[in-house]
């Protein structure tokens, strides 16, 4: 056996031996997605808030490493980034709202600029199967991204709060699945 296939092997039976557990952790995630969604605005301001302690603990760290690499030509890039990232995560800290205003503002940019780059790449590779779900992928982006857009102010209260609530549902799933296939290969 290769190295690689000997770790697989080792993944599969430590997974196989924790089912259990991973069960748990999925049941649990899904719980979590579901209070998520369940209670989006403060779901939003949450998110919000992390975002905001991660740039200012990234922008501190990057204004540490500016220092550290002063005779580097990117040393007053790397430092006006840091500065930025720090103020940026302040501003959105005292001002939660401003702050998931402007995340749903972004979130419905990314959306719109994924779907449009999502329909460029279906229609280059037209000819293959699977074409015609990058495009209904980069449809749904986009209808996404506007609908996020046309209800602003008020799709600040629920999107990021959704879009979390969503994607820990869906990690939750997984978790579940991969717990479910693990007892079904053990029982076997």
């Amino acid at each position: 056996m290769t190295e690689m296939s000997q770790d697989v092997q080792n993944l599969k039976q430590k997974i196989e031996h924790n089912w259990g557990w991973i069960l748990a952790l999925g049941i649990l995630l899904v719980l979590g997605g579901v209070i998520l969604i369940a209670a989006p605005l403060a779901s939003s301001i949450a998110v919000t808030l992390l975002i905001a302690a991660v740039l200012v603990v990234g922008g501190v760290f990057q204004i540490i490493q500016a220092f550290r690499t002063q005779n580097w030509s990117g040393f007053l890039w790397s430092m006006i980034v840091g500065v930025i990232a720090v103020i940026g995560g302040i501003v959105i800290y005292t001002n939660p709202l401003a702050g998931t205003f402007a995340l749903t503002l972004v979130i419905a940019a990314v959306f719109i600029a994924q779907g449009v780059s999502q329909l460029l790449l279906a229609f280059k590779i037209k000819p293959h199967s699977g074409w015609g779900w990058v495009a209904f992928a980069g449809v749904i982006a986009i209808l996404a991204g506007f609908m996020i857009w046309w209800e602003l102010p008020s799709s600040a209260a629920w999107a990021l709060g959704l879009i979390a609530g969503i994607s820990v549902m869906l990690n939750g799933w997984s978790y579940i699945a991969i717990a479910l296939a693990a007892k079904a290969m053990k029982s076997s």
